[in-house]
């Protein structure tokens, strides 16, 4: 019991000095950006401000409620904790101290998960220590992760446990062990009950397990788990909702409706700045008038599509990379685990159009595919020093591009702090 604690922390936690030093890094960076957001402006939470106070995030209604129970069906029982301890914090003022509270549980989280990428990196694909940090300096350059650095919402935590389940049943199957049911269900408690369309994620890697379509044996094995898992989840959130199937299907229904409505924006273009580009690249931002139904008004700043070439050119970019790794390591087990979840990301947004419109918010939900990709594409060139160093020359590049763009772009932000969230 007490190797398997330890194993546990040495999976969750930094494990060796680069992974400390990384994460050390990453919480000073973000926790001097959360900490001063938190310390100056509301923009965190403010308790008239139900939602999209900025990008469509539900800052207040995550933190209070947890979300609606159709999309976040047990996340209500981790945000009465996170509020709890910020209120006893805060001597149960949603003040300044309050915020600080939700903002430093975020930094932790959002550097945990850059940990994890790290680890995926150098222990699944057995990059060098200058290439994993590399590609983990420019992930952590990106608008997602920026912005749930210090974001108290559902996708910071998801982030964090997708990347953490990715990297925990990669290093199973690298062993050729399988995923034990106590693992699944919790992976499907925690991911599915943040949002629900996150659960067949989860079982995406019992379909790599070794020789698994030739023996009936481990089929029905993993069947058994998968079913044990599943009912795991739907017991606690049918108990939840008190047994009320009518009430989930309807609002699921009225969700979807709402969230899916064509815009005029055209579709290839809502993909290529939002899905993609709003994920990694900030785009310029609108202003728009919203109030909160009750009388109070309040301006709230969303994303536009891009306006300059470059921006277009630097998501082709990235995207041809990614396929290219996709091609080049087609036969590879762990990119088609990597791939199948990001193809579900795909369905939802991009094919059924589910919140495509403000798809820069769900990065949390897929965009480490990106560094792992990247990571996966160098790994297929491992033994030709020309492909590495070109593949290598562009990372720079495009990283250089990345930060400058996405510190212009946060200038602008702290503009709108300044001017309506003091």
């Amino acid at each position: 019991m007490k190797s398997k604690f330890t194993s546990l922390l040495k999976l969750v936690f930094p494990s060796a000095w680069p992974e400390l030093l990384l994460f050390l890094f990453f919480v000073l960076g973000y926790g001097i950006l959360g900490s001063y957001i938190a310390y100056h402006y509301r923009i965190i939470f403010d308790n008239r401000i139900p939602w999209d106070a900025y990008f469509s995030f539900d800052n207040r209604a995550i933190v209070m409620t947890g979300g609606g129970f159709e999309r976040h069906p047990l996340s209500n029982y981790f945000f009465d904790q996170l509020r709890g301890v910020a209120l006893w914090v805060s001597d149960g003022k949603f003040d300044r101290k309050f915020r600080l509270v939700l903002a430093w549980f975020s930094i932790v989280t959002m550097s945990l998960s850059l940990v994890q990428v790290y680890k995926y990196l150098r222990n699944i694909i057995e990059l060098p220590v200058i290439l994993a940090v590399t590609i983990v300096l420019f992930f952590s350059f990106f608008s997602t992760n920026i912005l749930l650095s210090f974001t108290p919402e559902t996708y910071t935590y998801t982030l964090f446990l997708l990347v953490l389940f990715q990297y925990y049943s990669a290093l199973m199957l690298k062993k050729d062990r399988k995923i034990p049911v106590t693992a699944l269900t919790l992976a499907g408690v925690t991911i599915g009950g943040l949002t629900i369309t996150n659960i067949i994620k989860v079982y995406i890697p019992l379909l790599f397990e070794r020789k698994l379509f030739w023996n009936w044996k481990k089929i029905g094995n993993v069947l058994f788990r998968v079913v044990l898992s599943v009912a795991v989840f739907l017991l606690l959130y049918l108990n939840r909702m008190n047994f009320e199937l009518g009430r989930i299907f309807s609002k699921t229904e009225q969700q979807y409706e709402k969230f899916s409505n064509p815009k005029v924006t055209p579709l290839w273009d809502m993909i290529c700045s939002w899905f993609l580009g709003g994920n990694m690249l900030f785009p310029g931002f609108v202003l728009r008038d919203y109030h909160n139904k009750k009388g109070f008004e309040y301006k709230a700043l969303f994303m536009d599509t891009y306006s300059s070439a470059y921006s277009y050119v630097f998501v082709g970019l990235i995207v041809v990379l990614m396929l290219w790794s996709y091609v080049k390591n087609f036969r590879n087990r762990w990119v088609q685990m990597v791939m199948i979840s990001f193809f579900v990301d795909i369905l939802i947004h991009c094919v059924l159009k589910f919140g495509l419109h403000t798809s820069y918010i769900y990065g949390g939900h897929f965009i480490f595919v990106v560094p792992l990709m990247l990571g996966w594409l160098f790994y297929g060139y491992r033994n030709s020093a020309k492909m590495i160093s070109i593949f290598y020359g562009i990372l720079l590049i495009v990283m250089i591009y990345l930060l400058l763009n996405n510190i212009f772009r946060m200038h602008e932000f702290f503009n709108f702090l300044e001017r309506f969230y003091r």
